[in-house]
């Protein structure tokens, strides 16, 4: 055998072997793909016309044209879900009524984020760039059979580029506003049976200016670094190994946060290491994936909160300085053999397993006059193991036009409340939980256009060790005990839906109703003072609305596709007509679920010329950020709410996105964008923004007067491929 022969063979299994071997050839990645093969829903390649579930794919393609400065904003570009946006290097989730942690702490999250289908350990997206990212995907609903803990509003999967997917050399250098200068370089190729891949990417920006009527936002600069390495072998035609390394995040990020905090910064980093390895049989009857882990997550905080809201509602004084560091180890592995049992059948097994460690540091001392005694950190000191046995089946029928597949999982955990420095009256112990996970489907092509989907999908979240185990007293004197009869956090969810599409066009809807259930909560113990305990709350969250996904060649749909001209749209959106908190408070003025969109979409056409000397093209985008509704924590002036736990209700606003680019020599190109086109004074969630009259108390800020998103962005660019 010739080694050009040789390598296309290795070339071909490659593909066969690895589901994260998805992406086109260069030049065919901006044609639209009818029935793409996805990963992440089934933890297998497959396509996307054969999954009972939604699944949104932000390729490619879309992250290069994007702006996008964090995974966040990427996936708020595409209407993913709600995003809070804190800061720069923080945000909130929520997806389908499931939500993040405020912080995006990955143990208390109902979202579940991977990297290359394994743990990222942070749900906190904004700590991470899309520099070397190939393409994500979205499951929309819980995927708990396949994932485990954490699956009740859906999975993102951040699949990283690699030699296979990304050959070549790239360079990228660009500057804006407010002091913006960022830039990345990445190189990947094959190299007989080995292929490689390395990128690093960082970048800074000072301070920016809100909107209309705003002013500098102090405290909202920025660093960034990230570095990936990437190495695979392919053994033979049925045997691959695959070797990722990558550091990505935030530093010496403002935290100005709900208080227009101008003094505390912050660190956030992630670190992973992961090996692959995947085999089969002859013929691919019989096939196994072998997976081990290793993931570092920090979050160093050096807060200062000079003013503070006192016990009676007045100011008083606050801390000089309070550094916290948040550590999280996480190490795994996950083995997942599969068949193909006889004609149209497809088995997957799987067993997982994982120990994660968290330790967390306090340090703070009280501005002059208020002497502070130490105190615990934010989080409580745990460690958890996890055990997890799994099996998902699919069978073909008519022709493969009908797929039927089921799965269920059994979760067994133990998590370990540990000692925790100045921690009054803790009380170390352990704790078993078992959960059962289980999931249903079907589709069918009923036509070679249309293609009908219906699921019935289950999800949980693992209560963690302060909430089994806990026996703390609170800074203001309580004491909160453990419960170790705590039942997992709960989804389940009925989804319908059907995709329509032809040559240059697809247009995919889905309805669906998620209940989340046994909300885990601090309840207040009859009969005792000050003192609470953790309980499941007996009011589930309701969520039912519908989803919508379009893309669109025009010029292939006025039958000109043998053209230079290019012109497509895009379209994503949710809306959901029912969002009930039948837990809420009984004195709350709204049960509507919070940090949630009503509605929300992300729309754009793009408009260009390729296959000429100077290909160019232009794009518009506009971001519907729909109604939600949020009980703030921020400390308003008397008038801006009716009472303290007053659940306001921010208004719909549009941010308008354009980017332009040229190529001027063959592989290189000018790009220019402005951001928040029309200047809008907004923020995604806070109520106190930077613009008359003010509504955030000035008595209780620690330097602001209120916080908006930036205003009107303007960046420029040069990007070289070799």
């Amino acid at each position: 055998m010739t080694m050009p022969i040789l390598r296309r063979r290795l070339l071909q299994a490659a593909t066969c072997l690895s589901p994260l071997t998805l992406a086109a050839p260069a030049a065919a990645q901006a044609e639209i793909q009818l029935d793409e093969l996805v990963v992440t829903a089934t933890g297998r390649a497959e396509p996307r016309s054969q999954i009972p579930g939604t699944v949104q794919v932000i390729d490619h393609e879309k992250i290069e044209r994007s702006s996008a400065k964090s995974i966040t904003d990427l996936l708020a570009e595409n209407a993913v879900g709600f995003f809070s946006e804190w800061t720069p290097g923080q945000t909130s989730i929520n997806i389908r009524g499931g939500a993040s942690d405020g912080q995006g702490k990955d143990f208390r999250s109902q979202i579940l984020v991977l990297v290359n289908g394994r743990r990222a350990g942070t749900a906190n997206l904004s700590k991470l760039s899309a520099a070397d990212v190939e393409r994500i995907e979205v499951v929309r609903g819980p995927s708990s059979v396949i994932y485990g803990s954490q699956n009740i509003g859906g999975v993102i999967n951040i699949i990283l580029k690699t030699g296979r997917t990304a050959p070549g050399t790239m360079i990228e250098a660009a500057g804006g506003s407010w002091g913006l200068l960022q830039g990345k370089a990445q190189t990947g190729g094959l190299y007989d049976s080995i292929d490689y891949y390395a990128g690093i990417s960082g970048g800074t920006r000072d301070d920016y200016h809100s909107g209309r009527g705003g002013q500098v936002m102090a405290n909202t600069g920025w660093k960034r670094f990230g570095l990936t390495g990437a190495l695979g072998l392919q053994i033979n035609p049925d045997h691959r190994i695959e070797v990722t390394l990558r550091t990505d995040g935030i530093y010496d990020v403002g935290f100005r946060g709900s208080g227009a905090n101008t003094i505390s910064q912050e660190d956030r980093y992630n670190n992973s290491f992961d090996m692959t390895y995947r085999g089969q049989l002859p013929e691919g009857r019989f096939r196994w994936m072998l997976q081990g882990y290793a993931v570092q997550d920090v979050d160093s905080f050096r807060w200062a909160s000079p003013v503070i809201r006192g016990g009676t509602g007045l100011p008083a004084p606050g801390t000089a300085a309070d550094y916290n560091r948040r550590q999280l180890d996480i190490f795994g592995t996950r083995f997942q053999p599969g068949a193909t049992l006889w004609q149209g059948n497809d088995i997957l097994a799987g067993w997982d397993w994982e120990t994660s460690r968290l330790r967390s540091t306090r340090d703070r001392v009280g501005v002059p006059g208020n002497p502070l005694a130490p105190v615990s950190p934010q989080d409580n000191n745990q460690s958890e193991t996890v055990n997890a046995i799994y099996v998902e089946d699919a069978q073909k029928l008519f022709d493969d036009r009908l797929v039927l597949r089921g799965g269920v999982r059994r979760t067994f955990g133990t998590t370990s409340f540990e000692w925790t420095p100045n921690l009054a009256g803790q009380r170390p112990r352990d704790v078993d939980y078992q959960a059962t996970t289980w999931s249903t489907g079907a589709t069918f092509k009923a036509t070679d256009a249309l293609t009908f989907r219906a699921g019935y999908a289950t999800g949980f979240r693992a209560p963690t060790a302060t909430e089994l185990a806990a026996d703390f007293n609170t800074l203001g004197g309580g004491r909160i005990f453990g419960n170790p009869s705590l039942k997992p956090e709960t989804s389940e969810q009925i989804e319908a839906g059907g995709t329509f599409a032809g040559d240059g066009w697809r247009v995919d809807a889905a309805i669906f109703q998620n209940v989340i259930s046994d909300r885990i909560v601090t309840r207040l113990r009859p009969g005792v003072a000050n003192t609470s305990d953790y309980a499941n709350n007996s009011g589930d969250v309701v969520v039912r609305g519908v989803e919508l996904q379009f893309d669109a060649d025009l010029m292939k749909l006025a039958r000109y596709g043998d053209t230079r001209w290019r012109w497509s749209v895009f379209a994503n959106g949710a809306y959901h007509f029912d969002m009930e908190d039948k837990g809420a408070a009984a004195t709350a003025n709204t049960r509507k679920v919070e940090r949630m969109y009503r509605y929300q979409a992300a729309i754009g056409t793009r408009f260009g010329q390729s296959g000429g000397q100077y290909d160019w093209s232009i794009q518009v985008q506009g971001i519907l950020r729909g109604p939600m509704w949020y009980n703030t924590e921020e400390n308003l002036v008397a008038g801006a709410e009716p009472f303290r736990e007053f659940i306001h209700r921010k208004n719909p606003f549009w941010i308008w996105n354009v980017r332009g680019e040229v190529e001027i020599s063959k592989g290189v190109k000018l790009f220019a964008l402005v951001n928040n086109l029309f200047n809008k004074n907004e923020h995604p969630i806070f109520i106190g923004l930077d613009k008359k009259p003010y509504k955030l108390d000035s008595r209780f800020a620690n330097g602001g007067t209120g916080t908006s998103m930036p205003g009107l962005e303007v960046q420029a660019g040069l990007q070289a491929r070799f």
